[in-house]
């Protein structure tokens, strides 16, 4: 269900989503312990998605412990390491093609699933579930010499503050820099209760720790020294563009490389998305 919440663009009027934002705000008044706790399961499941690409031939798959389960990783290749981070409800195997491509070029490619997506243990997906994910990942990996992200996993990746990240190139792929805006914005599409999600986000801020008003990739990623490409379709539906195109603008160390009907996914895919990731090693 999550899925139809966070990849909801539709701003018109719907009699189905005043419905939505009417019963769950009464369900949250009359019950509201009962109301959070089905919310929680509504809003914070991904989907598991199928692998979207065939293994390619000398794939190696392994396991590295998170404090959220086991996390299922994919490697291809030798040489120093370039991480490769997912979004919501998708998979490692969407890095497939790409993977083979930083194989080739004499790198090795680790790509994992996160918490509660693909093959990996978890129940509930977010932020703090995706930031300490990575950090298991990158406590487990040898020489990293980069991070490649898509959609909310540029996010993770921008607020994590693992030492092998501070000083090595990033490939942002359709990223989400306006991560709290956007996470609230989909939620408030969809009619489901406000008050109820905010419910539901102080249980995690509790329970990791992690207040969510920290959470602001653009201005972690103004910070950084190390140089990164963004790779973003100008209509992606799901990301906003003109956030890139302003990163871009405002942002000395950040390029942004503009692709047209590639939408939010196929975009992983797209040769400006290799071109950049040899741009970068070069």
């Amino acid at each position: 269900m999550s899925e139809k919440i966070y990849f909801n663009t539709s701003t018109k009027f719907s009699f189905k989503r005043s419905l939505v934002n009417l019963t769950t705000r009464l369900h949250h008044t009359v019950a509201p312990k009962h109301a959070t706790k089905v919310a929680r399961k509504l809003l914070l499941t991904p989907v598991r998605s199928t692998p979207k690409n065939s293994e390619p031939k000398g794939l190696i798959k392994g396991e590295v412990t998170s404090r959220d389960g086991v996390l299922k990783t994919y490697q291809l290749g030798t040489g120093p390491t370039w991480v490769l981070t997912h979004g919501w409800s998708g998979t490692a195997s969407q890095f497939y093609p790409l993977m083979e491509h930083i194989a080739k070029q004499g790198y090795t490619a680790l790509a994992y699933d996160h918490p509660a997506h693909g093959e990996s243990e978890g129940v509930y997906g977010h932020i703090p579930a995706f930031v300490h994910g990575l950090e298991a990942i990158l406590d487990s990996a040898d020489d990293v010499a980069g991070l490649i992200g898509h959609s909310m996993g540029t996010a993770s990746a921008l607020e994590c503050r693992h030492r092998k990240l501070e000083d090595v190139p990033m490939l942002l792929i359709a990223p989400v820099l306006d991560y709290v805006d956007n996470l609230f914005g989909s939620v408030a599409r969809s009619g489901y209760s406000i008050r109820l999600f905010e419910a539901v986000v102080s249980e995690v801020e509790e329970q990791y720790r992690y207040p969510i008003h920290t959470v602001n990739p653009y201005q972690k990623l103004s910070v950084r020294s190390s140089s990164t490409i963004i790779v973003h379709d100008e209509k992606d539906k799901f990301t906003k563009f003109s956030v890139s195109q302003r990163a871009a603008s405002e942002m000395e160390n950040v390029t942004l490389v503009a692709t047209q009907n590639q939408g939010h996914g196929r975009v992983m895919t797209c040769p400006q998305v290799m071109e950049s990731f040899d741009k970068l090693i070069g």
